[in-house]
């Protein structure tokens, strides 16, 4: 009777189908740009992955609304602001990885481990080359200067990306400094701000403004559309702090019922072969320091990041806001 028992169950072992691992991810990034890195994944592991795609803020009230009953594995996002205000509502776990610690610079890493950055855009000054000579061009507090009236483009203050620009310089010059340079470049503007990168970067191609400060990606993106837009790009206080970076990042949601596949996923992104593809789609800048750029990305050419930790955009987010309203920034 046991022979047969055993036999039983030797058999029922081969026929049963292993259970397929399922993973949910809640991401603010464009679907489109996350869609091709996942099937690759997919077909890599067998791992099923769903994307439930937001913005940022309605995500992580999401996920704060669900709690324990939440369906979200990992939590994707933009920009060191979100990612700290996730980590702050408690929507992450810490995890120990030796693999995100050799892939991932410090800078791009929370400090208690509930987020990793996993790919890298430098918001910096764009110029139009038919009325700038890039010699006028120095860094962020120089558009104050009164040689940039009616000459200067903007996105709104209400965008996480200036803010969390504003948000480093308080901590890198103090927040004195910083309105000081707010207040010039409002009174610089060449028009009224603009709802994205995108447009304000088409004003410096249409003669409307001469210099303004965008993500690098767009120009990128603006760049496939447009090659003989013109517009180039300069690199800001490289002979300060270096420009201001910020990333794209991801960390494991709190209450993931697959929490051991979530951080295996993320690990995967910092590798060599999800590191290109996370970036290269959307004209970044791998975050793992050892994988090289794309090369229209790296023929922008190299320069010196600021490498004060991108949290910090979170830390200084409020004081920011209230610093760019009083300095009369919409």
């Amino acid at each position: 009777m046991l022979k047969k028992s055993l036999l039983a169950v030797a058999v029922l072992g081969t026929v049963a189908p292993a259970m397929a691992s399922e993973l949910t991810v809640y991401s603010s990034r464009a679907t489109n740009l996350l869609e091709p890195i996942v099937q690759k994944y997919e077909q890599k592991t067998g791992t099923k992955v769903t994307l439930i795609n937001d913005k940022a803020g309605p995500l992580m009230e999401r996920l704060k609304n669900e709690g324990k009953n939440t369906k979200a594995d990992v939590f994707i996002t933009v920009d060191g602001g979100n990612l700290w205000q996730a980590a702050q509502m408690d929507l992450l776990r810490p995890i120990k990885s030796r693999t995100l610690e050799a892939n991932i610079p410090s800078n791009f890493q929370d400090a208690k481990n509930r987020w990793f950055g996993l790919s890298v855009r430098a918001r910096t000054i764009f110029y139009n080359p038919s009325k700038v000579n890039p010699s006028q061009l120095s860094t962020y507090a120089d558009l104050a200067n009164a040689k940039w009236k009616d000459k200067l483009c903007l996105r709104t203050s209400n965008n996480v990306y200036n803010q969390s620009l504003v948000g480093t310089m308080i901590q890198n010059i103090g927040a004195k400094k910083t309105e000081q340079v707010v207040k010039g470049w409002v009174n610089n503007l060449a028009a009224a701000p603009f709802s994205n990168d995108t447009a304000m970067l088409e004003a410096i191609d249409a003669g409307q403004c001469d210099v303004g400060i965008a993500n690098t990606y767009y120009y990128g993106r603006l760049l496939d559309k447009k090659p003989n837009l013109n517009v180039k790009v300069f690199f800001a206080d490289q002979n300060a702090k270096g420009t201001h970076v910020n990333v794209s990042g991801a960390g494991v949601v709190k209450y993931s019922d697959n929490a051991a596949e979530a951080q295996k996923f993320i690990e995967w992104l910092s590798g060599s072969e999800a590191q290109n593809l996370f970036a290269d789609l959307n004209h970044e800048y791998p975050a793992n320091p050892r994988i090289s750029p794309d090369p229209k990305v790296a023929s922008w050419g190299n320069f010196r990041r600021d490498i004060i930790n991108v949290s910090v955009a979170g830390k200084n987010q409020r004081q920011a806001i209230m610093l760019m309203k009083k300095a009369g920034y919409k």
